[in-house]
């Protein structure tokens, strides 16, 4: 399991590649759409040929703000029932970055009609497809991004570490995104969120993952951020049972 760092909302980065690009603020840069340039990119599938290539993932703060609340929403929604806190699910839209290597770039968020409990997804499969293909549909008319990836809860009890890790589910899952998407040009990132320490820190507490594929062996004790940690206690901790793919 491979972390492209942990996510977080980007400043966005300026650019000379284009008069366009160079008359955007920092900001506005990062979000903005050469069509050739990532066309090449996405024929190139250099992911394809590394399963580490990607460093960065960079957030819209729309992006941010959608995925927080509807994570929050599911929190308040199971406390509400006398219940554990929901976990929801939503898909991301956004592309490769052309203009800055090794990054993906999230510029919106929808969620998605599915919530569960721990990692047991509940929904109901049809309705989850039709509303992906309508939604899907309706997006191609309107923007240059494609779905390339899928967001989810851990709204587990708050303790010293932060629950943003992929489960075995949640790995399948992600493994099979992959296998989809990343040989058309379009590499899938999963983001996973835990509210309740976000809202402990006043801060959102979210990280990126893809997954290795299974003929790649990472280096002994290697975590997703890239780290050598020794103690599998603490490997465990930090990043569950799926450490290492």
């Amino acid at each position: 399991m491979s972390s492209a760092a942990s996510a977080k909302a980007a400043a966005g980065e300026s650019s000379s590649s284009s008069d366009n690009k160079s008359k955007l603020s920092a900001a506005d840069a990062k979000y903005a759409v050469d069509p050739a340039a990532l066309q090449t990119l996405r024929d190139s599938v250099p992911w394809m040929k590394d399963p580490k290539y990607f460093t960065k993932v960079a957030l819209s703060p729309s992006a941010v703000m959608k995925i927080m609340m509807h994570c929050q929403s599911g929190v308040e929604k199971g406390v509400a029932k006398g219940g554990n806190p929901i976990e929801v699910m939503g898909m991301l839209l956004g592309r490769p970055d052309p203009i800055t290597p090794k990054t993906l770039v999230i510029t919106d968020a929808f969620p998605l009609p599915i919530e569960g409990f721990e990692t047991r997804v509940v929904a109901d499969d049809d309705d989850v497809t039709n509303h992906m293909i309508n939604l899907g549909e309706a997006l191609e008319k309107t923007r240059r991004e494609r779905f390339c990836g899928w967001y989810h809860s851990h709204p587990f009890d708050l303790g010293d570490h932060s629950h943003c890790f992929l489960s075995q589910t949640d790995l399948t899952t992600q493994l099979q995104w992959q296998r989809m998407e990343d040989p058309h040009g379009n590499p899938f990132v999963a983001i996973v969120v835990d509210p309740l320490r976000s809202a402990s820190l006043e801060s959102p507490e979210l990280k990126a993952f893809r997954a290795y594929p299974p003929e790649f062996s990472p280096s002994a004790n290697e975590c997703p951020d890239g780290t050598l940690e020794a103690r599998e206690k603490v490997r465990l901790e930090h990043w569950g049972s799926c450490w290492n793919r």
